[in-house]
């Protein structure tokens, strides 16, 4: 009951956030994303062992990368809520007609996004024409998963929980020749992954757009929305993916794509842990 109570009035109060400019949410997800860089010793111990890693400069991009994920929290409300019309008018996009090229072969479309800038804004561009399944791992509590699929589930906008069934929902989606949307950078369950190298450490990857390529002939392509400053928006750059989609071949494309704006990368996830039932190839100095 406290759950549904919950769930119930979060999603009318969501719903009144994303009526707000977004410049005034973006820059009070700044301030928040800056205050738990300073408050959480977890999160900034993550963010800057994961910056160290990579060889990138820890004390500047630590305090740019969790202003841009606070951002990236409070944005996302925006995104869910809005119409297509109203983002239509902050999403830019560069190359979409790879994308469309790629649909109209009829051989189903695998979209790779990272968590760099905003994915959510990808997919909306996606579905502004034709269908899209995205996959996604549901939250644990009624309100969270509630929240999500309330926002992401639109009219073109199709979920497909972490599970078989819904890797099935994706076979099933690529062979109706419709796009599909991925995570790749996101850490995959025990047999679902392989170890292979990200910024110089071993990270757990997936495998499944690379089965999912084998088993359908999909067109594999790169995705990721650049934030622009001001509360302008987004510019969703689609691009094609260098070869197949091994672990290691996304691991590098990934790299690529993060290097170009890494202050808009979530430093702050744990890239590198070790799945339940997955044993990590090196010492693991990621933490718990």
């Amino acid at each position: 009951m406290p759950d549904l109570i919950s769930s119930t009035l979060v999603l009318p109060l969501a719903r009144l956030v994303a009526c707000l400019p977004l410049s005034w949410l973006q820059a009070c997800g700044r301030l928040a994303g800056r205050l738990a860089l300073r408050l959480s010793p977890v999160f900034r111990g993550k963010t800057e062992d994961n910056l160290a890693a990579a060889g990138l400069p820890v004390r500047a991009l630590a305090r740019a990368s969790s202003a841009h994920a606070g951002a990236a929290a409070l944005e996302t409300l925006w995104i869910w809520f809005s119409g297509d019309e109203r983002l239509k008018g902050r999403i830019r996009s560069e190359q979409l007609q790879l994308l469309d090229e790629a649909r109209a072969s009829g051989r189903g479309v695998i979209l790779l996004t990272p968590h760099l800038g905003s994915f959510e804004a990808a997919a909306r561009l996606a579905a502004f024409t034709a269908p899209i399944t995205v996959l996604y791992k549901p939250p644990r509590g009624v309100v969270g998963r509630s929240l999500i699929e309330a926002g992401r589930r639109r009219s073109m906008v199709h979920l497909a929980p972490a599970s078989a069934a819904g890797v099935r929902g994706l076979l099933r989606a690529l062979r109706r020749g419709e796009a599909i949307g991925i995570l790749p950078d996101q850490v995959p369950s025990d047999g679902e992954g392989v170890w292979a190298p990200f910024f110089g450490r071993e990270a757990y990857t997936m495998t499944l757009p690379q089965r999912l390529a084998a088993l359908t002939g999909a067109v594999v392509l790169l995705a990721h929305g650049e934030r622009l400053p001001r509360g302008e928006g987004w510019t969703v750059r689609i691009e094609p993916f260098p070869g197949a989609p091994s672990p290691e071949q996304i691991n590098r494309a990934m790299q690529t794509l993060i290097c170009r704006f890494p202050e808009q990368y979530f430093w702050g996830y744990n890239r590198y842990k070790a799945p339940p039932g997955v044993t990590h190839p090196a010492p693991d100095r990621s933490g718990p």
